[in-house]
């Protein structure tokens, strides 16, 4: 099982706690957070599926090498695009919808050229092994701030 099949198991055990708010950690809900997960892992690998591999170059991103070397992401310094922002209220459904859609992309990441992208806003163009590394950061970064709502009144 891939670090990245394993952050989804954990967004998956925290949808009970889906409608859970507190506000000292964060304005959203545990169900916004595994909503954007969600919308982030199904659209990065759409984007994989759709890019033309032919077409990828590795540039050198300062930003990028930050995160990586750290291998954090900041909480509170970066905003979200408004295409992997949650319109909805989340619900039990719609969320297990789009977990089992995650679930079968993470498994169709393994048999994509490793050289198909997408075009990260702040990372630049990641290709499928940055684009794992990216997914995996950024699920874990979301469980932490999940972990912290539900542990806080």
């Amino acid at each position: 099982m891939t670090k990245l099949s394993q952050c989804i198991d954990q967004l998956e055990k925290k949808i009970i706690l889906h409608e859970k708010i507190n506000l000292a950690v964060s304005q959203s809900s545990i169900g916004w957070h595994i909503d954007h997960s969600l919308l982030v892992i199904n659209g990065i690998v759409a984007q994989l599926k759709n890019s033309n591999p032919n077409q990828y170059k590795w540039r050198f991103n300062l930003s990028r090498f930050y995160i990586q070397t750290i291998n954090k992401i900041p909480r509170g310094k970066g905003k979200a695009p408004k295409i992997v922002q949650p319109t909805e209220t989340t619900s039990t459904d719609g969320l297990i919808a789009k977990l089992e859609l995650a679930k079968k992309n993470s498994h169709e990441l393994e048999s994509l050229d490793p050289k198909c992208y997408f075009a990260h806003p702040y990372f630049g163009n990641l290709n499928v092994k940055k684009s794992i590394w990216f997914l995996e950061l950024h699920t874990k970064h979301h469980l932490k701030i999940i972990e912290d709502i539900s542990l806080n009144p």
